[in-house]
């Protein structure tokens, strides 16, 4: 599979998305090595869309994907830095209107430190629902 491509598994289906994300690791050489290109992932399954935006920046692409994509829940990252942060994934939540949206990746360490609770009271003031997973919480949506 590659970027803007989407195939049919007997689970459902799975469309790459572009993400604005360095991959670059470093596996001990003197130069980092490229891991390939950053993606998200949209997947179908049983009439639901999850679209998991991955490690990414705010990109105006998000209002057409949610516009071809009535996503049921999305994931989207808060934590800055490497990252958008708060305030660029809120904007991302409205280009996207999912029925819900969930934050991801921060708190994992200092520099990606975000409070997910001013992320979901942002979601709410623009009239969308958010929810903050705890670690090894699931939701069945």
């Amino acid at each position: 599979m590659h970027i803007g491509g989407a195939y049919h598994f007997p689970f459902g289906r799975v469309k790459l998305t572009i993400a604005h994300h360095g991959s670059g690791a470093d596996l001990g050489g003197e130069a980092l090595a490229n891991m390939g290109n950053p993606c998200g992932f949209l997947v179908t399954m049983d009439n639901k869309a999850l679209y998991h935006a991955g490690d990414t920046g705010i990109f105006l692409d998000m209002k057409l994907i949610g516009e071809m994509d009535k996503i049921d829940v999305a994931l989207l990252p808060i934590g800055d830095n490497f990252t958008m942060g708060i305030d660029d994934a809120v904007k991302a939540a409205d280009f996207l209107q999912a029925k819900l949206t969930i934050p991801t990746h921060y708190n994992t360490f200092e520099v990606i430190e975000a409070d997910p609770q001013e992320f979901q009271k942002k979601i709410a003031a623009i009239g969308l629902f958010s929810k903050v997973l705890e670690f090894g919480e699931s939701l069945e949506f």
